[in-house]
């Protein structure tokens, strides 16, 4: 087990920040890139768009969810298809969750260590 997986597994699964929703879906890496292979999610990626630019899955939407605007662009999105929803280590996206849901999002799947746990698993990634 990794550092990033270590800190979830140890700080935020006992504070509740993750699988708080049961509406929600939670996978790791490697089940995230075979929802993706088999195009059943569009990737959701909170981080800030400098974050985004150091590098980001293929087709990812970038909507930073620590702007002022989030909900206004996130509720832009279609809100019928299925969200793989991720920031850097689960952090913001698990903060993000709620809004989302709110905003009427219905098929939401967190990655459960965010982009961190995407790289130590050695997946793709686009600049």
């Amino acid at each position: 087990m990794n550092l990033r997986s270590l800190f979830a597994a140890t700080i935020l699964v006992p504070l509740g920040l993750i699988a708080a929703d049961p509406a929600v879906k939670h996978v790791d890496a490697q089940q995230a890139a075979e929802l993706l292979k088999q195009k059943k999610a569009t990737v959701l990626d909170v981080r800030t768009a400098d974050e985004f630019k150091d590098g980001h899955g293929a087709g990812a939407k970038q909507v930073d969810f620590l702007a002022s605007d989030f909900k206004a662009k996130a509720g832009l999105l279609d809100k019928t298809k299925a969200y793989l929803v991720h920031c850097a280590s689960g952090k913001r996206s698990t903060a993000a969750l709620p809004v989302l849901r709110e905003l009427g999002f219905t098929e939401l799947i967190h990655l459960d260590g965010g982009f961190f746990a995407w790289e130590d698993a050695k997946l793709p990634v686009e600049k």
